[in-house]
Parts: C-alpha cells; structure tokens; sequence
C-alpha cells in the first residue's frame, strides 16, 4: 500500500508543478495585460470580462468532470494576484496637467494608501501634516487638488482652515461621516467640491473590486476625471448625498462596531480559555471571533471617533438596547411561540436576502474552513 500511494503521491506531486509552471504564465500575460491598461486608460477590473470569462470556465469545468466551483475558486484566487501585478505597472494619468495633490494627513495609513495610488498615476503629491503648517502657505495657493484625510475629530477645523485655495482647486475629504465635512467644505470654499468616503482599511492591497461612497457637492464636471480615476484603478463608486450617508453608517457601521465592542467586552469579563474557544468554533464561530477580535487589533482612537461621531449613533445604538431588552423578555418567560414568530418576521424582511446571504456565506465559510491549520 505505501509503495502504491507513493507513486500515486509523486504523480500528483508532478500535476502541482505543471499548475505552477501554467499559474507562471498566466501571470506573466496578466502583467503584459496590465501593461496595456495603463498605456490605454482601460479600467483594471472589468466585470462583464470577468463574469463572461467565470461562466465560460464553470462549462468547460463541468464537461471535464472538474467541479464547476472548484475553478471558480481557483480562478477568484488567482485574479486577486492579478489586479496586484496589474496595480504595479502603474496607470494612466487622466488629468496630466492637473497642479500638486496635497494630501492633508498624508503620513496616516489611509493618506499613504491614496499618495501611493495618485503616485502610480503620474501625479505630483505633496503631503500636509500638522507640523508642517506653518509652509502650508504655498502648496495651498498653488494646489489643483486639496485631499483632507485626518482623524474624524479634526476633519471639520482643518476644512475650516482652507478658505484661501484657488476657485479652480479641487477640495475634498476621506471621511466616514459626511454631512459634517461636506458642509464645512461648501461653506469654505466656492470652487469644486466633492466628499469620498472609502469602504475599505488601508491595509487594502488592490482597489479592484473595492467600494468608495461619493457625496457630490459643487461643480461636478471639473472632477469628473477624477471618478473616471478611481474607475481605471478598479473601484465602484456609489453616489449618496451627505444626510442619507450617515444615516447608513449610522448601522453599518457605528452599531456593527459598537455590538463587536460590547461582545469582546464581554468576553473579556467572563475570561474564558479562549485557547478552547477557538479550538471548539465550527468555521462560522470561528469567523465571528475573528471578526470581534479584528476589531481589538486596531487603533481604538478611530473606532471611537466613529462611534461617537454623531448623536444619531448613540440614539440608534439605545433603540439596539432596547430591542435587546425586548429580545432576553422573550427568552426568559419561555415563549418559544413568539420566538418563532419573530424570527419568522424578520426572515420575512429580508426576504429574498436572506438565501442570498445564506448561499454567500456558506462560500466565506468554505474558505474559512481551508485556512484552518489544525494542530
């Protein structure tokens, strides 16, 4: 049996090289593609190509008895590199004869992550920190695009400060809160105005696939070669006006890391052997551990500037409280009758959400699965 599963082993040993050696290749003309992107102006992800390209694959999979969702894996996988190697050969500059970027908050993790994009795009950037505002003076006067990206709590005075750009310079934020800033930089500033606000850490590798909120203010046709921009590296943008972005983030946000703080809080007090905790989580357990915990490896500076940010959140967070309290009543006088019932309400709200939630997280969980390393 040893000799019969050795042969069979070097035999499997040898496919994983040929894969390797194919994979080599594929990267190789992933990086000549990219080449061609940014001598062209052709945004790095395309998901028409991409779709096009996964169903085509899953059929020829499918006619070789290959399971459909074993290429898809593969290939998903894959194309995550590829954005990355596309990424490094830069891409083009929309706007050449655009002045200096100065990046207000440059040196933060988000600041470095847009001066680095902006730099492989062939623009000049110039970085603004608090010490250097004494010299702020000159940039400023000579901007084409003023990029505030401070920690929330700051964001308002430093617009307040900006009232001296030229009319034609661009002037706009990175913020998770928007109706603050937005006004703040209508009210400063007469020329072009617009509010960003990215749906990712700055730990991002690739903008591909990735999402930034935009809240247009004034003046949108003299930045629209800057949303074309964002396109090119990757990212879908969607449009919200300032008020209904906060109310959003309100829940998506200042709850979501409210109720994550709470529960590591908890668990914290109650001090369990969290050794056997995550030894004994099936995968989705294990995620949601992972994904309190996360939370706990961060700057607790920004999570609590965004959980504090606006009275609405506190409100919002008192009526989860509440709802809680609602929830433990049921619970405690044992009524499974109305438990049942409201589950069933709220499976009825999110109608048809809820299988497509259930059937994407069973892809999370798949994968989840396959990092694990057992001791």
């Amino acid at each position: 049996m040893a000799v019969e599963l050795n042969a069979l082993r070097q035999g499997i040993d040898a496919v994983d090289k040929q894969i390797l050696k194919l994979l080599a290749e594929r990267l190789a003309l992933v990086e000549k593609v990219g080449e061609v992107k940014s001598e062209h102006g052709l945004p790095i992800y395309v998901p028409e190509r991409e779709a096009a390209m996964l169903a085509s694959r899953r059929a020829e999979a499918e006619a070789l008895g290959v399971p459909p969702q074993l290429i898809e894996d593969i290939l998903r996988r894959t194309m995550r590199e590829s954005y990355l190697s596309e990424k490094d050969s830069g891409f083009k500059c929309l706007n050449p004869d655009l002045r200096n970027i100065v990046v207000i908050g440059g040196k933060g993790k988000l600041g470095q992550l847009f001066c680095r994009m902006f730099k492989l795009s062939g623009y000049h950037v110039d970085i603004l920190e608090r010490d250097d505002w004494e010299n702020s003076g000159h940039l400023l006067r000579t901007a084409g695009m003023v990029v505030v990206t401070v920690p929330i709590d700051l964001t308002e005075s430093i617009i307040r400060r900006l009232n001296h750009l030229p009319k034609d310079c661009i002037l706009c934020d990175l913020t998770s809160i928007k109706a603050v800033p937005m006004r703040a930089m209508l009210e400063v500033h007469s020329g072009p105005v617009v509010g960003f606000h990215p749906m990712f850490g700055p730990d991002t590798s690739s903008f591909a696939k990735q999402v930034i909120l935009c809240s247009h203010g004034r003046d949108m046709h003299q930045y629209q070669w800057l949303l074309d921009q964002f396109s090119i590296w990757g990212v879908t943008l969607c449009d919200v006006d300032y008020d209904s972005h906060d109310d959003a983030m309100t829940l998506i946000q200042a709850l979501r890391h409210f109720t994550s703080f709470t529960y590591g809080l908890h668990l914290s007090k109650e001090n369990p052997n969290l050794d056997q905790l995550v030894e004994l989580s099936s995968p989705i357990y294990r995620l949601e551990l992972a994904m309190v915990g996360r939370l706990f490896a961060q700057n607790p500076n920004l999570y609590g500037d965004i959980i504090l940010s606006s009275p609405k959140n506190v409100t919002m967070i008192r009526r989860f409280y509440e709802c809680f309290g609602e929830a433990l009543e049921i619970l405690e006088s044992g009524d499974k009758v109305e438990f049942v019932k409201s589950f069933e309400s709220v499976r009825d709200w999110f109608g048809d959400y809820s299988e497509q939630f259930l059937r994407e997280s069973q892809l999370l969980l798949k994968q989840a699965n396959d990092a694990i390393q057992r001791k």
